[in-house]
């Protein structure tokens, strides 16, 4: 689909191209025939021949550019033979020689931009592959749950950061993953790598939570305990929540870690879900199960369970007002995920004027009264 999308959009260019391409030609004819039919010439008429161009550089490529600069060089050269006058005079060869040069400095700008254009369209296509191998979407519908989710990166052509999550089927139900790594770029990008990898492997296999959850607490801190990360060590961390979702309706399990508490729309009303003990945040030190207390609360077949990051808590408009996420959440407690989602993405986007200064993940849960298929492996 994202393919035809790509193709359908690039016939679209070329059409619209094509299109402008009537302007720079049109301007060309105009002033060569004027400037030939009118009796003494336009004083700038040649000069204005160079508009086209430059003109034609702002939309089409390289060898257009060139094509419509040999163009109006040689209007120029047709102004030139019908007023043989001007072409024994320094003027005119002054005007021919800057029309050739700027037509040269035009086309090789226009070169230069393709060129960062394809390395860029490279750098993105390798990021989409990142994406989709280090953050896998989440699929619609999980076992008898249905799922929506979002990721919005702060930094400019980047499509991940540091915020995470993930889905896993077990044997009696799924579990959500969410979290954020401190920090930006590729060393929070590395984090929640080794994050998703350690849930994915080991949230099938813990019996229980707190079980879970020191597991990754420890495989965060060896990660940071390595050399290439020593002077890193105790800065890093990894803030988390876990959810816990039975198959069969019966009361949901949390661990917090630092995170921000999610939220459960229930009958247009929004319950913010704080831990009552929530842990530290995973890598500041080695916990053990008993450290981790769990939360429990009813996920009814109507109630939606809104897991997200502190960048869309924090998100700040240009006033410096907070995101009211809840507020705008209790508008659409009748929404499925999908279009929960849908409306959280454009209305945060508006209320930061289109950009985040920090990386913002989202995910929507709602059980359905479908029976749950067997459990795959994993998610």
């Amino acid at each position: 689909m994202r393919l035809r999308q790509r193709i359908a959009h690039r016939q679209r260019s070329r059409r619209a191209s094509d299109a402008l391409l009537a302007l720079p030609l049109s301007l060309i004819a105009v002033i060569v025939l004027v400037d030939v039919l009118t009796p003494h010439g336009l004083p700038l008429g040649p000069s204005l021949l160079i508009v086209a161009p430059a003109l034609t550089a702002s939309f089409a490529s390289t060898l257009v550019t060139g094509a419509i600069a040999a163009v109006a060089v040689a209007g120029m050269l047709v102004i030139g033979v019908e007023r043989e006058h001007l072409l024994d005079t320094m003027y005119f060869d002054s005007q021919i020689i800057a029309l050739v040069v700027v037509s040269v400095i035009v086309t090789v700008f226009r070169y230069l931009r393709e060129r960062h254009s394809r390395e860029l369209a490279q750098v993105r296509t390798v990021s989409e592959a990142a994406q989709r191998v280090v953050l896998r979407p989440l699929p619609r519908r999980i076992g008898p749950l249905r799922v929506a989710s979002m990721y919005l990166a702060a930094q400019e052509q980047a499509l991940i950061g540091g915020d995470l999550y993930a889905a896993v089927r077990t044997a009696s139900g799924t579990r959500l993953i969410i979290g954020d790594a401190m920090g930006k770029g590729l060393t929070a990008i590395g984090d929640a790598s080794l994050l998703l990898g350690a849930f994915r492997a080991a949230a099938h296999r813990q019996a229980t939570l707190p079980d879970l959850m020191a597991y990754l607490d420890q495989s965060v801190c060896w990660n940071l305990a390595e050399p290439t990360e020593a002077e890193q060590a105790g800065e890093c961390f990894i803030t988390a929540a876990v959810i816990d979702i039975p198959d069969e309706p019966s009361m949901v399990q949390m661990v917090t870690c630092g995170h921000p508490p999610p939220l459960l729309l229930c009958d247009q009303q929004v319950t913010t879900l704080r831990a009552a003990r929530p842990a530290p945040p995973l890598g500041l030190g080695e916990l053990t199960e008993s450290d981790y207390h769990v939360d429990t609360f009813a996920l009814g077949p109507r109630d939606v369970l809104l897991l997200h990051t502190d960048g869309v808590a924090e998100a700040r408009n240009s006033r410096g007002v907070f995101y009211p996420l809840a507020e705008r959440a209790a508008a659409w407690t009748q929404e499925r995920p999908s279009a929960l989602v849908r409306h959280l993405r454009a209305d945060l986007l508006a209320h930061v004027g289109g950009h985040l200064a920090d990386d913002a993940a989202v995910i929507a849960v709602q059980r359905t009264n479908a029976p749950a298929p067997s459990p795959p492996p994993d998610q």
